[in-house]
């Protein structure tokens, strides 16, 4: 059945240009929930097969080919891989610390009551696994990868959450909230624990002059600075001064997402009267349908719509949902084909009988439901927090499998933990990585797949 034409402009609403055609598909597929976690695993299991390809040394030495940034006589020395790794992760890190703060602004974490039972989840999801790590890799003789307690107890949103589109409506809502806040806390952390326990010798001095633009662009915030330009341009530096410092640029991108503007300007009255008003002097500005470049009275008022807008969003959710999309659909799968791509051929056995597989492994498989679904029933027995509303005990191990998925997160903090004394260890915390996070990955979805749909009450309007 053909689209009917819009009785003000004539437009069916359907693309009418040949790109517009082609990209239609493509710009649906980017608006799926899922879509970014489907893109991550093409990117994860490309950098397998190339890795393990007769062209795998093109494959090292693309990520070693130098991307070193000068400026006169100062510069910064870096690979591609450290360039995705310490540079464009930091960007996904400002995202995730913009997300946590939209959450507890006015979000799922927006009280302490909506706030706990995740906050209390996700810690026990955080000890467990690595309380198994390190149990495991002592009883099989790996003291050396001890450094690598963090690594299980990570959890990728991105794929957890995809998971869970996938299932539909199989799943309650209120246990995707539940795990999305879960992961959020994950997150945050993981950021805790890179700052703790993963920076290296601190030099003081560019760490002072970066809590200084911290301290700066709060002022900016509490001044009204709404446009992006100046946090972008005191994030670059941060990020500059933070590699100098030795603490890990991706903690400053989480210390700066905090000093975003998350307020408005305007309410919902004066906007809807704003911008009826631009749509009313639109209309009476008269002129043909396209004159809009030739009809200064038409453009001054889709000038005062856009401002009306903008006025009426918050810069927080603007820079997310402009970043949102480089991020899920470029920076990650970069990041999945710059660490992904590790040799199995020799290496698979070795990285179990080692220890550092067989640790990293348990650790996702194991401790993520075991510690979120025990400390989860054990603060409801307390009375610390409320269980979420309608979800049984096979769905809360289902997500406890999911949160299992540790991929991007661990592998970042792999990347950390074995520097130059150990590099043989990181190939089997990879594979451990791999083999744990899509073992819990098929787990996760085949137990909420066979708990059945969630009760009417929960989907209830």
């Amino acid at each position: 059945m053909a689209a009917s034409p819009d009785p003000q402009t004539g437009s069916t609403g359907a693309p009418s240009s040949p790109i517009q055609v082609l990209l239609a598909p493509v710009a649906a597929f980017m608006r799926l929930q899922a879509a970014g976690g489907v893109v991550l695993l093409v990117c994860t299991v490309a950098a397998l097969v190339w890795a393990n390809s007769p062209w795998q040394h093109a494959y090292h030495n693309l990520l070693h080919l130098r991307t070193d940034i000068h400026f006169g006589s100062w510069g910064i020395e870096l690979s591609l891989e450290h360039l995705i790794n310490d540079g464009l992760m930091a960007i996904f890190f400002f995202v995730v610390g913009l997300e946590i703060k939209r959450e507890l602004v006015a979000g799922h974490l927006s009280s302490l009551r909506k706030a706990l039972m995740p906050l209390l989840a996700a810690a026990g999801g955080m000890a467990v696994p690595a309380l198994i790590f390190t149990a495991t890799a002592s009883s099989l003789g790996a003291r050396d990868a001890l450094h690598g307690w963090a690594i299980p107890s990570a959890t990728d949103i991105a794929f957890a959450v995809g998971v869970m589109s996938v299932l539909g409506s199989r799943v309650p809502i209120s246990l995707k909230v539940f795990l999305t806040a879960l992961a959020i806390f994950d997150d945050l952390g993981a950021v805790v624990v890179i700052a703790f326990f993963y920076t290296s010798e601190v030099r003081f001095f560019p760490l002072e002059i970066t809590l200084g633009l911290l301290v700066l662009s709060a002022i900016m915030n509490r001044a009204g600075v709404r446009s992006a330009i100046p946090y972008a341009l005191v994030g670059a530096a941060m990020w500059v001064l933070l590699l100098r410092s030795g603490v890990h640029a991706t903690v400053g991108g989480v210390l700066l997402a905090m000093t975003i503007p998350a307020s408005v300007r305007v309410g919902v009255g004066p906007f809807l009267a704003r911008a009826r008003a631009a749509v009313d002097d639109f209309r009476l500005a008269g002129g043909d349908q396209n004159d809009t470049l030739t009809n200064q009275a038409r453009e001054n008022a889709v000038e005062r719509l856009r401002q009306a807008c903008d006025d009426a969003q918050a810069p927080l959710a603007r820079i997310i949902h402009t970043l949102h999309p480089w991020v899920a659909f470029l920076i990650l799968p970069l990041f999945a084909l710059a660490n992904a791509g590790v040799t199995v051929t020799g290496s698979f056995t070795d990285a179990f009988t080692g220890g550092v597989g067989s640790a990293v492994s348990l650790g996702l498989l194991l401790g993520k439901p075991v510690g979120i679904v025990l400390t989860a029933y054990a603060a409801a027995r307390l009375r610390l927090a409320e269980l979420p509303e309608g979800v049984t005990r096979t769905q809360m191990l289902g997500a406890g499998c999911l949160a299992g998925i540790g991929f991007t997160m661990s592998l970042f903090i792999a990347n950390l933990s074995f520097p130059a004394a150990h590099p043989e260890m990181l190939p089997a915390a990879k594979i451990g990585i791999l083999t744990g996070s899509a073992i819990s990955a098929v787990l996760g979805f085949l137990i909420l797949r066979s708990a059945g749909p969630p009760a009417r009450a929960d989907n209830a309007p």
